[in-house]
C-alpha cells in the first residue's frame, strides 16, 4: 500500500512538474521568439525544447521513476536529413526522443498542434501536420532536404497489437519523394504506462524501464510496398521478445494471416 502511494505521488509529481516547465517555456517563448526570422524562431524552438525535456529525463532518473537509456540516437547528431522510424509504445516517445536531437521535426495528429498545453511549442518549432497526406508529405520532404531529421512513426498511433500494428506507408512515401534514408530504431520498455488505452491517472509500477535502439539504415526506397515489407520484417525480429511482449495484444488479424 505504501509503495503505491509513493508511486501514485512520484508519477502525479513529475506530470505537474512536466506540464509546469512546458507552461514556463511557452510563456517565455510567446515573448522572445515571435521577433525572429522564421528559419532561426524554428531552429532556437527546437534546442530550446530538446534541453528541456532533457531536463525533465533527469527528474525522471533521479526520481527513480525511470530507467532511461537514450544513447544510441546520439549516433544521429549530424548524419543529415534522415527519416526516424521508431514503433511506438507509449505516449511519453516522442518526448523521450526529442531530447537527443537539436533539429527533429515531428509528425503530428492535427489535435497535438492544437492542444492547449503542447500545441504552442509545436507551431513555433515548425512540427508538421499529418493531414492531408499530400500537405505532411511535401513539408517532410522540404525539412529533410534541408537536413532535418523528421520523426515519423510508421504505425501511425501508439502499438496495441505484438510486435507493432500494422504500418502505414506514410514513411516509405517520404522517403522516396525526399531520397532520404530511413533510420529504424526500436523502443523498449516493461511497462505499459501510457500505452493505448491506460488510463491517464493511473501510476505504473516504478521503475520503468525505457530503452531505444537503432536498427538498420534504409536507403531512399524506390519500391514503397518493398521497403514497407523490410520496415515490417526488421520490427517483428527485433521486438519479436521485447518487453513490451508481455502486456501487448496478439498480433493484429491483418498480420495473422
Amino acid at each position: 500500500m505504501l509503495r503505491r502511494l509513493r508511486e501514485y505521488g512520484i508519477t502525479y509529481g513529475l506530470l505537474a512538474t512536466l506540464a509546469v516547465m512546458i507552461l514556463l517555456w511557452t510563456l517565455l517563448a510567446l515573448v522572445l521568439l515571435p521577433p525572429l526570422p522564421r528559419r532561426r524562431r524554428r531552429a532556437a524552438a527546437r534546442y530550446t525544447m530538446m534541453a528541456g525535456f532533457r531536463l525533465f529525463t533527469h527528474f525522471l532518473t533521479l526520481s527513480g521513476a525511470y530507467r532511461l537509456d537514450l544513447t544510441a540516437l546520439d549516433a544521429l547528431r549530424g548524419a543529415g536529413g534522415l527519416i526516424l522510424a521508431p514503433n511506438h509504445p507509449s505516449a511519453f516517445d516522442a518526448i523521450l526522443l526529442l531530447t537527443r536531437h537539436p533539429d527533429l521535426a515531428c509528425i503530428l495528429k492535427p489535435a497535438l498542434l492544437h492542444h492547449p498545453l503542447l500545441g504552442v511549442g509545436a507551431r513555433l518549432a515548425g512540427y508538421i501536420r499529418s493531414e492531408p497526406p499530400r500537405r505532411m508529405v511535401k513539408s517532410a520532404v522540404a525539412e529533410l532536404e534541408r537536413g532535418a531529421a523528421v520523426l515519423l512513426f510508421p504505425e501511425g498511433t501508439r502499438t496495441r497489437h505484438a510486435p507493432v500494428n500494422v504500418l502505414t506507408a506514410s514513411v516509405a512515401v517520404i522517403a522516396k519523394h525526399a531520397r532520404a534514408p530511413i533510420q529504424v530504431a526500436f523502443i523498449e520498455t516493461d511497462s505499459p504506462y501510457l500505452a493505448k488505452g491506460w488510463p491517464p491517472l493511473k501510476a505504473p509500477h516504478l521503475p520503468v524501464a525505457y530503452r531505444v535502439r537503432l536498427g538498420p539504415r534504409l536507403d531512399a526506397p524506390t519500391d514503397v510496398t518493398q521497403c514497407m515489407r523490410t520496415l515490417e520484417a526488421a520490427y517483428a525480429a527485433a521486438l519479436a521478445h521485447a518487453p513490451q511482449s508481455a502486456w501487448l495484444e496478439t498480433p493484429a488479424p491483418e498480420r495473422a494471416r
